[in-house]
């Protein structure tokens, strides 16, 4: 073995006192499961966990007055393309959601008591905290217009809840001071009412819209949002 290239190898290695240092990093949560993941992965990402959990920490302190430690939060597998990271607490409500949106901007819906009518959820915070990702945009997926939510069930595509959605916009609002969904509804396929109805929002003229759709019901101006969990 060429010894100059021994010697290299042997100078990158890291030595007792940093490995030391890199164990008690994870210990301390430094260093967070979600990072170590990457790492092993080889993965190199712009996207911030720790910034965006941080993020929704002073949302929900703001909005709804509780300080909450998302350190320890399960974060699904992040996919290509997924940039937006949102956090369900535990105990969240449809109607806490929505009166905190009408509190700060124009809203209407179709039935008063989202949290009656809404009877099925794919994902809900009953038990704990969670969260997702879904694309970074204004608009819900091209990929997923002219779709039904029945037809993404049969293609295995989980999508938004409306809990979920009403989240994003309101968070989206808070960093921008504009909304989601101005030229498209987007379906939230990962919700039903208890006819099997699926619930969509939009920006509609001067107001956030919650309305109600055949599961079967599809055209170019509802798409889904993908989520991964």
């Amino acid at each position: 073995m060429n010894k100059s290239h021994d010697s290299g190898w042997a100078s990158d290695a890291p030595t007792p006192a940093q490995l030391k240092e890199f164990f008690a990093q994870i210990e301390n949560r430094r260093i967070t499961k979600e990072k170590l993941q990457m790492f092993l992965r080889g993965e190199t990402s712009e996207v911030n966990i720790e910034e965006q959990k941080e993020s929704w920490r002073i949302f929900y302190q703001k909005f709804f007055g509780t300080d909450i430690d998302f350190s320890s939060i399960r974060i699904p597998e992040k996919q290509p393309g997924f940039d937006r990271l949102i956090v369900v607490a535990q105990g969240l409500t449809l109607n806490q959601v929505y009166g905190k949106c009408a509190e700060n901007f124009p809203c209407s819906r179709y039935i008063d008591d989202l949290d009656k009518a809404i009877t099925q959820n794919d994902r809900n915070p009953i038990k704990g905290s969670y969260a997702i990702w879904v694309r970074d945009r204004i608009k819900a997926d091209e990929e997923l217009k002219n779709l039904s939510a029945n037809d993404l069930k049969k293609k295995n595509i989980l999508g938004i809840t409306l809990l979920e959605h009403l989240l994003y916009g309101l968070k989206y609002w808070v960093e921008t001071g504009k909304h989601l969904d101005i030229q498209n509804w987007t379906l939230c396929a990962g919700s039903r009412d208890s006819g099997g109805g699926v619930p969509s929002g939009r920006w509609y003229g001067d107001r956030l819209g919650v309305s109600w759709d055949d599961p079967d019901y599809r055209y170019v101006g509802l798409r889904a949002r993908a989520a991964v969990s």
